[in-house]
């Protein structure tokens, strides 16, 4: 995955911020922000098979970028979007 930063936002290759974009949708539109979270199983449901062993890459690469948080539990970890870059996102999932 080849990563360039850039004024704190980096540039994925194309299919890794398309995948990027999908993920962060599907975070906002399901509302995973704070409380709500999610397992790391679940991250790369609803995508295609041969995209979902890289979904907890890019995964990692937008907890880089504080875009998604993880936090440990007894099974595992739990992934959430980050509050405070709302509006970041929302520019992200844009453009």
């Amino acid at each position: 995955m080849y990563i360039y930063y850039t004024y704190g936002v980096s540039m994925l290759k194309e299919i890794d911020r398309e995948l990027a974009k999908d993920l962060m949708r599907k975070f906002h539109r399901n509302n995973i922000w704070g409380k709500h979270h999610w397992s790391e199983d679940t991250l790369p449901k609803g995508f295609p098979p041969h995209l979902r062993g890289s979904v907890i890459d890019v995964a990692e690469e937008l907890r880089k970028m504080r875009f998604l948080t993880k936090r440990p539990s007894h099974h595992g970890y739990q992934w959430y979007a980050n509050l405070e870059m709302i509006k970041e996102i929302e520019e992200f999932i844009k453009g």
